[in-house]
């Protein structure tokens, strides 16, 4: 492994002082008591009665119950995470089965869902206590930047297939929703520390109390150190990283019907990067939003957030047939996001129910071009308007129909709208069929119109993006089934068939060739089944289980080419398994297995590029020591000793290996 070049301790331990401070500065009140500190009882997961039951938000931007929900929608609670062991949010996202997860290197994943799980995937919407978190350079995410105090989560709610009708442009193939705590809800001290074979040392603190009467906040900080990995013939990938992050939460219950929430965020991290240099990205956000319900079942929500980040990115030099053509150098990006979203939600008679709303979201960007990589203009300003709205209509004999559309008004492409229509029918007790046409579009990010990839020594550019390119759509078909079998069991199966227009392909300019340009030649569909199980065998022992298939036919438009042989969005395994074990050993001690199994994954069409399928196993095991200490070891990949995950293999690809890791967490 790469030799570190941080100093862990004394980061962390800035960490510890920053929460601290800010909790005295506050004032808070955690009263805490003997009889509020969590008890062994604590380890025991819902009940499927109380899963099935468990309201959910991001299928119709308001609370349903789970097994109501007409999309395909699986929940992760905070007590799945904490009991899994994972330490970052990609790897609690690994709990979904729906979720196609991949490990690129020591800080970077692709995620996705129904595939086009690319290095610049962006057809999945990601959101974080409603603050949306894809960066317009690519219309994806950088998980590296993405982390929340795990305990602190509530759950994760993931939704497989469009949700553009609600959310907007780039909910194309599916939605993933983190919701925080409130801070009511995280009284009192929590602090743990960790060290491990990967994930060197990282630490974490929160402090939480009331302010007054129906005023709660909490305060916390993070900082975590983790090794780098190596590539297949052993030598080191420098990748390692360090990350340190605050943040804050305040809840005020204002009056029976008036709720306000106030959060924040800021973080600076610097990471290895494998071509060369050090990537490094900070960034802050703030989050504010009130909720009324009103008389009637009739409720409104405002909502706005400010997001500033900041990024520093070495680029590879630039090499055609062995020469090159412009050399390394840096890119940075600063980016400014402000949001403000209003919706309303009206009962309009018996079994009636009408949600609309509106939003409008600014983004000022500025890039400084690095010799092998510019987009241009450097500065730009966008506006994007949307508005919505959703009826959801009780027809009787346990069928409801939801149907509505989203319109927005984006600076690249105008106006795009995004109509759905979904049914459910509640076809016996505790059994439920429902199906859905939609559709969703992403729209051009920067890299598509305004990226250029310069070859001086040519006197032309390698690549450029087009200002013709326009925004990709799908229609997928969905239709779905969800029960539960007597007090134990409780399964789910959904089956799609996505249609995919003006996908992004690569094309060559005529004549000259060069500059290769991004377009939409690509077209195809796609289709599949995601299957799921929950078994409570006893109270003491659950397993789940999960099933996934894939199959994909892209190609190019009649009369048209992509260079990469319709391959430039797809790099997607055909099939994809899960089996969770989680055992409670003894009243304090608790046993969760997870094996996961992934087939082959293509990113061209030569098939030496292939990442080999693989099976893996992670394990962790928890003590509740006493009322307030928790002591746990984790293992993930234990069934080698490293392997690949995602590529392609050229001979930069990189291992992820085995790992260890063991943490102390104490609660007051």
């Amino acid at each position: 492994m790469g030799p570190r070049r941080h100093t862990p301790a004394r980061s962390r331990a800035a960490a510890f002082a920053l929460a601290s401070a800010l909790a005295a500065a506050l004032g808070l009140d955690a009263h805490a008591a003997e009889d509020e500190a969590p008890s062994p009882d604590s380890l025991k997961e819902l009940s499927l009665e109380q899963l099935m039951d468990l309201e959910v938000t991001s299928a119709s931007r308001h609370p349903e119950k789970l097994a109501e929900a007409a999309a395909a929608i699986e929940v992760i609670t905070g007590e799945d995470i904490r009991r899994s062991g994972a330490t970052s949010l990609p790897e609690a996202l690994r709990l979904a089965n729906s979720l196609d997860v991949a490990q690129r290197n020591a800080h970077d994943w692709a995620i996705s869902t129904r595939g086009f799980n690319t290095a610049l995937g962006n057809k999945l919407l990601v959101m974080i206590d409603g603050r949306t978190v894809y960066t317009p350079l690519f219309s994806g995410v950088f998980w590296d930047a993405q982390q929340v105090l795990l305990e602190d989560i509530d759950r994760i709610e993931v939704i497989s297939g469009p949700g553009g009708t609600l959310w907007g442009a780039n909910a194309v193939n599916g939605i993933i929703n983190i919701i925080t705590r409130e801070a009511d809800d995280t009284r009192g001290l929590h602090a743990e520390a960790g060290v491990g074979s990967q994930l060197r040392d990282s630490g974490a603190i929160r402090y939480g109390g009331e302010l007054a009467s129906g005023i709660a906040a909490r305060g916390y900080a993070l900082a975590y150190n983790h090794d780098g990995e190596e590539h297949p013939d052993g030598s080191p990938a420098h990748d390692e990283g360090r990350r340190s992050q605050a943040g804050f939460r305040l809840d005020a219950h204002a009056s029976p019907g008036d709720r306000f929430t106030l959060q924040g965020d800021g973080y600076d991290a610097d990471e290895g990067n494998t071509l060369g240099g050090v990537v490094r990205f900070s960034g802050a956000n703030v989050l504010g939003r009130w909720s009324h319900a009103g008389s009637g079942g009739a409720d409104w929500t405002l909502q706005t957030y400010f997001d500033r980040t900041h990024l520093d990115d070495p680029t590879a030099a630039q090499v055609l047939n062995g020469v090159e053509v412009a050399p390394a150098g840096v890119l940075t990006d600063d980016l400014d996001t402000f949001d403000l979203d209003f919706q309303n939600r009206l009962r309009i008679g018996a079994g009636n129910e009408l949600t609309w709303g509106a939003g409008y979201r600014h983004t000022h960007d500025e890039v400084g071009s690095a010799p092998a990589l510019a987009l241009l203009p450097a500065t730009l300003d966008q506006n994007l308007y949307s508005t919505f709205v959703q009826d959801k209509l009780a027809l009787g004999e346990g069928f409801v129909a939801t149907f509505g559309s989203k319109v927005e008004h984006n600076d690249y492409t105008g106006f795009e709208t995004e109509p759905s229509v979904r049914v459910a029918w509640n076809v016996a007790q505790n059994q439920s069929l429902w199906a859905a046409i939609s559709r969703a579009v992403r729209t051009p990010s920067r890299i598509d119109r305004d990226a250029i990839l310069p070859a001086p020594a040519y006197g032309a550019a390698v690549l450029e993006g087009s200002s013709d390119f326009t925004s990709e759509s799908v229609v997928a078909h969905e239709l779905g089934y969800r029960a539960k079998v007597g007090a134990t069991l409780a399964v789910s199966a959904s089956l799609f068939y996505n249609d995919y227009d003006d996908l992004r392909s690569t094309g060559a300019t005529p004549v000259t060739v060069m500059p290769f340009v991004f377009e939409n030649n690509l077209e195809g569909h796609t289709y599949g089944a995601e299957l799921g199980a929950d078994w409570r065998i006893t109270d003491r022992w659950r397993l789940r289980a999960g099933y996934d298939l894939l199959e994909e036919h892209i190609r190019a438009k009649p009369g048209a080419i992509d260079l990469n042989g319709a391959r430039s969005e797809t790099a997607d395994p055909k099939t994809r398994w899960s089996l969770r074990s989680s055992f409670d050993i003894a009243p304090a001690t608790a046993l969760d297995v997870g094996l996961r199994g992934v087939s082959e994954r293509s990113f061209s069409v030569d098939p030496r590029t292939a990442i080999p399928g693989y099976t893996e196993m992670d394990a962790s095991l928890r003590w509740r020591a006493t009322a307030h200490l928790e002591l746990s070891i984790t293992g993930q990949n234990l069934l080698h000793a490293s392997h690949l995950e995602y590529g392609p293999r050229d001979g930069n690809e990189i291992e992820i290996g085995r790992s260890v890791y063991g943490k102390a967490a104490w609660t007051y």
